[in-house]
Formats: structure tokens, C-alpha cells, sequence
């Protein structure tokens, strides 16, 4: 039984309890999952977690596991829950204040967090950790996280300015990288799309940060002779910071700044998607219903709309 004191566990031992909470054999399953459910208690979980997560020779299974993990603590344990009668903390059970991850242990997620996200190729791994960083950003961001903004801009501007029209083998990397730090944008700019005008501040900073670097790469990445799935993705996610920027309130830069994007939108409509049988491009659109609505280039359609 854990009373809130912190306990150790090494990143092996971590290791097998993860692999073990998804074991059919209930002998191994159950007390992996109670290991689970009191990693609260550990000293450095969130960290080893994101270790595990990140590291790609551990078997898929078990990364996601830590991520789920990684999450979950996240969410649970990142801050006080404060009542919104009282003002005050919520207690748990004989006036047991909630288990916080250590200051120490925050300040190695966010000095590690945007570093393996920007690397994962994983889908499922990926948006995990997508909403890992959506969930500190409501906490930290921009107080006691100043440079994540940067960071990612960093990476747009120094991989995005480049030519992307294509993407051979030696720069799927690089278009990764820019995809990932595009979905970390829209998580941060999510945070801030059903607020007031009054409390937009951070939100009007970062459209003006963001959208001289996003904008010439939607215009370039909506080229008529771009086609790959790599262009559709961001391409995506760059609409859906446009929607949570602009949905209620336009931004506080020159609206005429705006029509350029009302451009974009029309020409990611316009685009012609032939059947797989044409051979045009872009090839291999899906046959059935279930499948051409998770396909790049409908998606893009679809938040164009």
C-alpha cells in the first residue's frame, strides 16, 4: 500500500510491468496493472515513461503503453484541481491532497517532450504525445514554458522554407519533423480558440508569430503539381490552426493579411482527386467510403469546408 512517499523503480522494472499490463495471463496482467495505477507514487515515472515511449527499438505495444501512462499521469497529476465553489484544492479521503509529479520531473518533460514528439512516426504514439504536450501546454504555457513556441517555429521555418514539393527518402525526415511541430502548434492554438477576445493574448501571438512561416508554405504545399501524402498532412494541420486562430474572432494582425488563406482554401478545393484507376495524380486514392475518409487529401478537403 503507497502512502504518497516516493518509491523507486528502475527503467527495466518499468520495462516488464509495462509489457505485463496488457499480458493475457492473469497471474502476470494484474499485478502489472496495480504497478500501473500507483506509478503516481514514483519518483521520475513521468520521465522513464517518456523514455520508454521514445525509444524505438521497444516493442510498439509497449511504447504506446507508456504513452497512454505518460498521459494519463499528465492529466491526473500535473496540478492542483482547485473547486470552482470553495477556491481551494480538492482533497481525496481523509483530506489527502492529489499526488503531483515533482517540479524536477516537469522540467524534464518539457525539456524532452517536444524533442521525441518531433521525431515519432508512429500515428498512435504520436497524437498520445500530441495530447500529452496539449495538456502541459494548459498548465505551463507561455509562464513556465517560454520556449516551446519557438522551438516550433524553429523547426517549421528552418525545415519549411525549404523545397518540399517532393519528398525523397533523405528528406522524410524532415517533412516528419515539420508535420509534428505543425500538430504541436494546433494543440497549443486549441487551447486558446473558445476563449474571449479579452483572453486571446497569447493566441493573437502566436497567428503573428506563426502565419508569415505558415502561410508561404501552405501557398507552396497547394502547388497544382504537389501531390504527395506528406503535403496533404500538413497541409491539414495548417487548416486546423487557421480554424482555431479565426472561428470566433479574427486575429488582431492586418485583416488583409486573412485573404491570402481564403486563396488557400479555394485552390485545396478546387483540386481534382481522380480515381486510383486513371493513374493521375495523386495515385492510389482509396475505393471504399471507410477508407478515402482517413485519406491525406480528403481530409484536407474536409477542413478546407
Amino acid at each position: 500500500m503507497f502512502d504518497g512517499v516516493g518509491v523507486s523503480m528502475s527503467v527495466e522494472t518499468l520495462h516488464i510491468a509495462l509489457q505485463q499490463s496488457f499480458s493475457p495471463d492473469a497471474s502476470l496482467r494484474d499485478p502489472a496493472e496495480e504497478q500501473m495505477k500507483n506509478l503516481k507514487y514514483v519518483k521520475g515515472a513521468t520521465t522513464m515513461l517518456l523514455q520508454v515511449a521514445a525509444e524505438k527499438q521497444v516493442q510498439k505495444e509497449v511504447r504506446q503503453a507508456a504513452t497512454i501512462q505518460l498521459k494519463n499521469l499528465s492529466r491526473e497529476c500535473w496540478t492542483e484541481q482547485i473547486s470552482a465553489i470553495t477556491g481551494e484544492p480538492i482533497t481525496f479521503g481523509e483530506n489527502k491532497k492529489r499526488v503531483l509529479i515533482p517540479d524536477e520531473d516537469k522540467v524534464s518533460i518539457r525539456n524532452h517532450l517536444i524533442d521525441v514528439l518531433l521525431s515519432e512516426s508512429e500515428k498512435s504514439i504520436r497524437d498520445l504525445l500530441a495530447e500529452t504536450l496539449h495538456t502541459l501546454a494548459i498548465h505551463d504555457y507561455p509562464e513556465k514554458w517560454p520556449n516551446l513556441l519557438p522551438t516550433l517555429l524553429t523547426v517549421i521555418g528552418s525545415n519549411g522554407t525549404e523545397g518540399m514539393t517532393t519528398t525523397p527518402s533523405n528528406e522524410t525526415e524532415s517533412a516528419l519533423r515539420v508535420h509534428n511541430a505543425l500538430l504541436a502548434l494546433r494543440k497549443i492554438a486549441k487551447r486558446y480558440e473558445y476563449k474571449s477576445k479579452e483572453r486571446r493574448g497569447p493566441l493573437n501571438e502566436i497567428v503573428n508569430l506563426s502565419f508569415p512561416l505558415l502561410l508561404p508554405l501552405s501557398q507552396r504545399l497547394c502547388n497544382p503539381e504537389e501531390h504527395s501524402l506528406e503535403a496533404a498532412m500538413m497541409l491539414k494541420q495548417m487548416l486546423k490552426i487557421f480554424w482555431s486562430s479565426t472561428q470566433f474572432f479574427l486575429p488582431t494582425a492586418d485583416v488583409s493579411q486573412i485573404q491570402p488563406w481564403f486563396d488557400i482554401l479555394y485552390a485545396v478545393l478546387a483540386k481534382p482527386l481522380p480515381e486510383a484507376s486513371t493513374g493521375l495524380e495523386p495515385r492510389n486514392q482509396p475505393i471504399t467510403v471507410v477508407e478515402r475518409n482517413a485519406w491525406p487529401w480528403w481530409k484536407v478537403k474536409k477542413w478546407a469546408v
